[in-house]
């Protein structure tokens, strides 16, 4: 097939690609997908499990390890070398697994945020993923949408799309479906043409798919590229860093303990450099990174199922830090969709779920008639105020269509902005009546009489001023108001044209509704939430500064003496200076255009905040780029919205904004408590032996100190990862962009809990020395050396349980609603004690069997670590809260 496709005309472009303007039908879609591939560029190949099981011996301490451990077997001490040889494996294995659930989470994420494309096929428009799409496949376009794949345009419309990604020009170029006759030209002068991630700014559009894939002009670029970049987080970047400062720090004093441990003949050169290795291997922290990794990607999953849908994973860091949320109004606090709240009639004002109506009363009849809403399988459709007073009587399950078939329409007379009245002719058998609705002050104005409880009487000059003392009561409440009116006439027909002043004359009035687009029943209660946690919520809408103001006090996110509104009109008089200055005034702001949501962002930016901005126009995305979180919206945002976005609602609800904020505050705490209690214990592992080693103690075996950090450290850290949200998470202010893992008392408590760690084990090591339970020197040292390889271990995994809260006590009802963490707890103990209980193992691991009072000491020792740190944590509280 030819390539030249902006030289063909529709037609022929259509023939050469095998397809018609109604689209391929479903069996030669499945066709060409075998034939073309998935509309998707070339990744990367991920790789197999056994490559990142090989991966895991690259590491040049676990290679000097290994390199030691052969020389052990051949040297003769062949149960340290096949115990290290099982450790690393062990480690290696678990390794991949924490690697290939990273990769899956994220594989996860990527399958969720996929772009979607509508597009006609088999004669109906179907909504379809992008990569999904093939050559032949029908696409729509409109203002919005970013374009999937390569295109011929078959239909345009005053159609212009953004190249500049492909051309580096930023003027939007207009598109058409003319053929071209030149055959060379430049991208940017094909103006028949659409290609792959560019964006549709105005018009709308069809266009037949041409290539997709790595087949695309934007494939071909990838493939010149020849690599994928796989970045990496801010945080994961800090981690690794922190990592690499670490493990300087663990090889110095691994190095010390080497030198010390020769000097002092405390070993052999190989026993004392095994087990130098053994405790760097140990005490670095090798696995945080893809701790934080699965940690960052399992919070992402969590969102999606509460309808956040996180597209960039440094959103979850900057999640737990948002300090303003700007909301758009229409559809994200409010249901978009406009309500019938007030009815007036008989001179009375109700609320409309309390009004007891039947479709005999010409209120209802005039409400459903006067009406130009249609029917579809979607609900109704038409003008959002027409469909609200159907979707009223619907709501009371009365029966509209029989008001329909009892009155048929004759004639019309549309809307019109000028006279702002909107008429019918409806004829009976008995009847001809002209049902007339619209602004109240206008319609009054051609009404001579009043229906009352079903009684037609003169309109007075108190019942005139009664129903406009009403009307302006209603719309100070934000609400839009509508009249209704009728009166008999006769000898009208449908072939005829009619004037308003001929027949919308000498009305007799019947009522009045007031109508808005109501909040969302859980709005409300989720600015409460945002309060409580320090976060301010702020309006910005298009819509008029009386029903935002109304809405925002409803939401109550203004109060009733709290005046700050400011309207796009407003913001244009303001400098930047001055908008910096007073941004802090203002909650609300209303009638704004898309292009002031930057300046908003940038003034709030500048005052330190955080901010988290909605969105769902073309126009919105420099403001959503801007925001330190850009939230798209799912139903009705743009592709170009989404794909600005870090963040898409899959439901437009500002409520899920906060529980993302709320899973965000979590996976933050989570990481923090998983660095808090690895680095507290590789700290202990390290305290321990280089004191054992300047104490001129035995010292662990290497085979003890890598299968302490293999069972103990590892499990509880990846389970502390899914802990539940505390309690009172979102009653916490939030940290700001200042914040760190380290700060709010981490870091002392790593050094001091590190201190504890070690000292207990010393302690107990000290206590089994000072009261032997055998009279053999040998025995002493070895239950002595066993009893703090038991403690070190047992204080590490009560240690995991002080973990689950940085300052709050562990002493609660929900201490084990973790069932991962309970059994990584229980799997971690049942690995570290087989080694003592079962006698096979005692040789391999250098560990005698322990008496019932040793073990009530180790039991101590271990139960001190809790003790200890809860008491910390308690003074901790009463500090923080004076």
């Amino acid at each position: 097939m030819t390539r030249n496709y902006h030289q063909l005309s529709s037609d022929k472009v259509l023939s050469e690609l095998q397809t018609t303007d109604l689209g391929l039908n479903n069996e030669e879609v499945k066709a060409r997908l075998a034939k073309f591939g998935h509309n998707v560029l070339t990744e990367q190949k991920s790789t197999t499990l056994l490559q990142k099981f090989i991966s895991q011996f690259k590491d040049l301490m676990i290679i000097i390890l290994m390199i030691a451990a052969v020389i052990a077997f051949f040297a003769g001490d062949a149960s340290d070398a096949v115990i290290i040889f099982l450790v690393v494996v062990l480690n290696a294995a678990f390794g991949v697994f924490q690697e290939a659930k990273a990769e899956n989470a994220i594989n996860a994420l990527k399958e969720m945020t996929t772009p979607s494309s509508r597009v006609r096929r088999d004669d109906s428009i179907q909504i379809i993923k992008s990569s999904e799409l093939v050559p032949g496949d029908i696409v729509l376009l409109e203002a919005g949408d970013i374009i999937p794949a390569d295109l011929r345009f078959i239909k345009a419309n005053s159609l212009k799309i953004e190249e500049a990604a492909l051309t580096g020009e930023s003027v939007p170029v207009d598109k058409n479906d003319l053929s071209i006759e030149t055959e060379k030209l430049p991208i940017g002068d094909r103006h028949n043409l659409g290609y792959m991630n560019t964006n549709v700014t105005y018009g709308t559009g069809e266009g037949v798919v041409t290539a997709t894939g790595m087949q695309t002009e934007v494939g071909h670029i990838a493939n010149m590229l020849n690599s994928v970049d796989k970045s990496i987080t801010p945080l994961q970047k800090s981690i690794i860093h922190l990592s690499k400062i670490l493990s300087v720090l663990v090889l110095v004093i691994a190095a010390l303990v080497f030198v010390i441990g020769i000097v002092a003949d405390r070993a052999s050169i190989l026993e004392m450099l095994l087990t130098s290795i053994s405790l760097a291997v140990a005490a670095i922290p090798e696995g945080l990174p893809a701790i934080v990794t699965i940690t960052l990607a399992l919070g992402t999953q969590a969102m999606a199922k509460r309808n956040a849908l996180i597209r960039k994973l440094p959103a979850v860091e900057t999640l737990g830090t948002t300090e303003i949320i700007a909301s758009d109004k229409t559809g994200t606090l409010t249901q978009n969709k406009m309500t019938v709240e007030k009815i007036y009639q008989n001179t009375r004002l109700q609320d409309a779920h309390k009004v007891d109506l039947n479709l005999k009363n010409r209120l209802a009849q005039i409400m459903i008639l006067a009406n130009d809403s249609q029917k579809s399988d979607q609900g109704l459709v038409g003008d959002p105020t027409e469909t609200a007073l159907i979707q009223y009587y619907l709501d009371k399950k009365l029966p509209v269509d029989d008001v329909a078939r009892e009155f048929p329409r004759v004639t019309s007379l549309p809307f019109d902005s000028n006279r702002k009245l909107m008429s019918v002719v409806v004829s009976n058998n008995e009847q001809q009546l002209i049902m007339t609705k619209g602004a109240v002050d206008e319609l009054l104005k051609r009404t001579t009489k009043i229906e009352e409880d079903g009684k037609v009487r003169e309109l007075t000059e108190k019942d005139n001023e009664q129903i406009l003392n009403t009307n302006h009561a209603l719309a100070q409440q934000a609400l839009r108001v509508l009249a209704f009116a009728y009166t008999p006439v006769q000898g009208i027909d449908s072939t005829s044209s009619y004037e308003s002043s001929e027949i919308e004359n000498d009305l007799i009035f019947v009522g009045m509704i007031g109508m808005i687009d109501p909040e969302r029943p859980e709005a409300k209660d989720a600015v409460a939430e945002a309060k409580k946690a320090g976060i301010r919520p702020i309006m910005i809408t298009g819509d008029h500064k009386d029903t935002a103001t109304a809405i925002a006090k409803r939401l109550q996110i203004i109060d009733g003496k709290d005046s700050r509104v400011i309207t796009g009109n407003e913001l244009d008089q303001l400098s930047t200076e001055q908008l910096d200055a007073t941004v802090e005034q203002y909650s609300v702001y209303a009638r704004v255009a898309p292009e002031h949501k930057v300046r908003i962002v940038k003034a709030w930016q500048k005052k330190g905040k955080i901010v988290a901005m909605t969105g769902d126009g073309v126009n919105d995305a420099p403001a959503l780029k801007t925001a330190d979180i850009g939230v798209g919206m799912g139903i009705t945002g743009t592709e170009v919205s989404k794909n600005a976005s870090d963040i898409v609602l899959a439901d437009d609800n500002f409520a899920t904004i906060i529980v993302a904020v709320k899973e965000g505050r979590k996976v933050f705490a989570n990481i923090q408590k998983a660095i808090q209690y690895l680095l507290s214990a590789n700290l202990g592992e390290v305290l321990t032996l280089f004191f054992m080693t300047m104490l001129g103690w035995d010292i662990f075996a290497p085979a003890q100190i890598l299968w302490i950090n293999l069972v103990t450290d590892t499990f509880p850290a990846i389970a502390l990862g899914v802990e539940k949200a505390e309690a009172n998470m979102m009653e916490n202010k939030p940290r700001g962009n200042k914040s760190s893992f380290f700060g709010d008392g981490v870091m002392s408590s790593i050094f001091y809990q590190g201190l504890l760690e070690g000292g207990l084990t010393l302690g107990v090591y000290q206590l089994a020395l000072t009261f032997p339970f055998h009279n053999s020197y040998e025995l002493i040292h070895a239950d002595a050396l066993t009893m703090a390889f038991a403690t070190l271990g047992l204080i590490q995994l009560f240690h995991a349980f002080n973990s689950k809260s940085i300052h709050g006590s562990i002493f609660r009802k929900d201490l084990f609603n973790n069932r991962m963490f309970n059994w990584s707890i229980l799997i971690s103990g049942i690995l570290l004690f087989a080694t003592i209980f079962v006698p096979a193992f005692n040789d391999t691991f250098k560990v005698t069997p322990l008496a019932p009072q040793q073990w009530l000491v180790v039991l101590i020792g271990g139960l001190m670590m809790l003790v200890i740190v809860e008491i910390v944590k308690l003074f901790q509280r009463l500090i923080l809260k004076k």
